[in-house]
């Protein structure tokens, strides 16, 4: 029988938003305070009721809490998710609420970009508050938009993860990402320019198209990207992809992707390790934009942010290698390792 992950699960606390004249309709988790404010990003997405966008926000506010103890950063793990309005809307009022939603929380969450947000969206949100970050960068200094660092993060675990899977080189993998948004996209530059050959998919045709002429990337359909053959899969959309049909179906022998929550359940870590996948848990992975945030919340340097994300890559290589002598899934190994750190004093960032 494989062992299977078993997260701790404090008790979560829900900040209902509402506020009709400007569109607002969300919440804020907040999941864990131990090691400082809550920080992660405000989602806004098409949700088709209250619910779900609840049962997002939980998992995504657990997941940062586990990524920023994992990163050694100096916060707990919150995150904000807003769902998108059906008609017009007047969208810098719609994020000024949201920030004077998060002012009213006097710095016990600290929000940031994620999936549907922007610099000019937390730039309206830093009106009302200063516990914002993802906002445009000055010279020298943390900031701006996160995904190149999540990309360069990501890349760092895949190079670490094939080294320590079979000490190949790039140059001789082909790549399935599935998500080429500002990530992805990021992603695929940094691959290709390793020399990798990459296969994509994306809802998006014209996502495909450019990289398809930019890298020659083969285009495949979203429900078979999966199947498709290649060495590594990178999830970089939404998650859940790892469910039984996607894993039963999977080709590559390595998992290492940008998206969060990539397991559709906990039990999805022990089938990847019955199957002989190697799966880099995605909180390890894709640490590298919540590190930009922290230092822009921290008034640091870009220097300081490329620093911490190159060691992403030791630190999956940590994960993997005592992974395979405790005969673990990876994932039981890294969720053990934050929440030991959970408990830990906290230090500045290194």
């Amino acid at each position: 029988m494989v062992a299977r992950a078993s997260r701790m699960t404090p008790p979560m606390e829900y900040v209902r938003l509402f506020d009709e004249a400007a569109g607002l309709d969300g919440v804020i988790a907040i999941h864990s305070t131990a090691r400082g404010p809550a920080a992660g990003g405000c989602r806004f997405w098409t949700y088709p009721d209250e619910s779900a966008a609840m049962s997002d926000a939980v998992r995504l506010a657990e997941g940062m809490s586990y990524k920023n103890a994992m990163a050694e950063l100096p916060f707990g793990g919150g995150k904000a998710v807003l769902r998108r309005p059906a008609g017009a809307f007047d969208r810098a009022a719609l994020f000024e609420a949201f920030g004077e939603a998060v002012e009213r929380l006097e710095g016990r969450y600290v929000t940031a970009e994620d999936v549907g947000t922007s610099v000019a969206d937390m730039e309206a949100v830093a009106r009302h508050t200063s516990h914002v970050a993802g906002r445009t960068a000055l010279p020298g200094r943390a900031g701006g938009d996160p995904s190149p660092w999540t990309a360069l993060g990501v890349f760092e675990a895949i190079r670490a993860a094939v080294a320590f899977q079979s000490g190949s080189a790039l140059s001789s993998m082909t790549v399935s990402v599935l998500g080429i948004g500002n990530v992805g996209a990021h992603l695929c530059d940094m691959l290709a320019e390793a020399g990798a050959e990459l296969v994509v998919a994306d809802i998006d045709p014209a996502r495909c198209a450019r990289m398809a002429e930019r890298h020659g990337a083969r285009v495949v359909a979203v429900h078979e990207i999966a199947a498709t053959p290649a060495d590594i899969f990178a999830p970089c959309a939404l998650g859940g992809v790892l469910d039984a049909a996607t894993i039963g179906a999977l080709s590559a022998r390595l998992v290492c992707g940008a998206a969060n929550n990539q397991l559709a359940s906990e039990d999805m870590a022990g089938l990847l390790l019955e199957r002989g996948v190697t799966y880099v848990p995605d909180y390890v992975a894709n640490a590298g934009g919540i590190i930009n945030v922290a230092a822009e919340y921290l008034d640091e340097s870009a220097d300081d942010v490329h620093q911490r994300v190159v060691k992403i890559g030791p630190r999956v290589a940590a994960v993997l290698d005592e992974a395979a002598r405790e005969k673990l899934a990876p994932s039981v190994v890294a969720d053990r390792t934050a929440e030991r750190l959970m408990q830990e004093p906290v230090s500045e960032p290194a």
